[in-house]
Parts: structure tokens; sequence; C-alpha cells
């Protein structure tokens, strides 16, 4: 999942997520249908030591990610959290597995958002009515920035004692709802 994370960092970094936009068609189309979590065999996931890119590069990975939304009619997955954190290394290790990463690349562009100290990037949740406290936050956007899960975007907060199963069954249930 590392991988994950950092291919979608290094596109940001180098440009090159705005040269893979430039090739796709422009059409305006509601978004993809949800489609439900898969079932895990994975009872657990090893936590990931450093999920979050660094501080600076949060508002063009965000703003990069809702125009590839746009184009893939997929929704972002906004996952706010600190590389210290322990929930959030275990919420990145449940986002690594294997069926778990693909079900999540096919419903979400997923923006893992470092926030520091819960001291930075914090008004990139509150454009969708979020105020981080602690993390993980994970907020679910339609392209069109509209938040479906701000009333339980704290609700993995808890991650390390959650099975894979339940997050994505709580992020699947969350992806309903647009």
């Amino acid at each position: 999942m590392k991988a994950f994370f950092m291919r979608r960092s290094l596109l940001a970094a180098t440009g090159l997520g705005l040269a893979l936009l430039a090739t796709l068609p422009a059409q305006a189309a509601p978004t993809m249908p949800a489609v439900p979590a898969p079932q895990l065999s994975e009872t657990s996931a090893p936590p990931v030591a450093t999920p979050y890119p660094d501080t600076a590069v949060a508002h063009d990975q965000v703003a990069q990610a809702f125009a590839l939304a746009q184009k893939t009619h997929r929704k972002v997955l906004l996952d706010f959290g600190g590389n210290w954190c322990p929930d959030c290394k275990m919420l990145s290790g449940i986002f690594a597995l294997p069926d778990a990463a693909r079900w999540l690349d096919s419903q979400f562009i997923v923006v893992p958002v470092n926030v520091g100290r819960i001291n930075t990037n914090l008004d990139l949740a509150e454009r969708y009515g979020v105020t981080i406290k602690a993390v993980p936050t994970v907020i679910i956007v339609t392209p069109d920035g509209h938040a479906l899960n701000d009333d339980g975007s704290t609700a993995l907060g808890n991650a390390r004692s959650m099975s894979p199963q339940a997050v994505l069954d709580l992020i699947s249930g969350w992806n309903k709802r647009g």
C-alpha cells in the first residue's frame, strides 16, 4: 500500500497527474454506482510505517484528486491523519490489503492528507463541514464536492480494534449514500 500512496504522491509531485488528466475525455456524468465492499479473508493487517506524505503536498494532491474524480466518475476518499498515529497506520495497512486496495481504487481516488500534529491542512476538511479533532478522520466526497459522511467521519478512529472487513463495510455504507 505504501507504493499505492507513493504512486499518488509521485504523480502529484512531478506533475504527471495533470498530464494524465489531459488525456481523459471531458464529460460531466454522475458518479459510478457504489459497489459493495469485497468479503476479505484477512482478519488483520500490518500497519504501514509512514502512510502520509509531506504536509506540503496536500492541497495540490486534493485538487488533482478532484479533477481526476470528475473525469473518472469516482468519489474522493480523504484520509486525514499523521505518521505518529497508530490507528492511522493500521487504517493504511487495511487499505493496503490486496482486495481492499482493488476495491478502494475502483470506487475512490484515495488521498492521504497529513495533518501534522493536528495543526496543518485542517482547512481541507473544513471545506466539507468537518472539524478535525482526532485522527484518522475519513471523508468521502462526491466529485462535485458533497461530503457523504460528515456525520461519521471519525468512526474509524479506533481502526486498531476493527477488523479489516468492518472498516470496508463502514466505508461501503458511506459510499452508498451518493
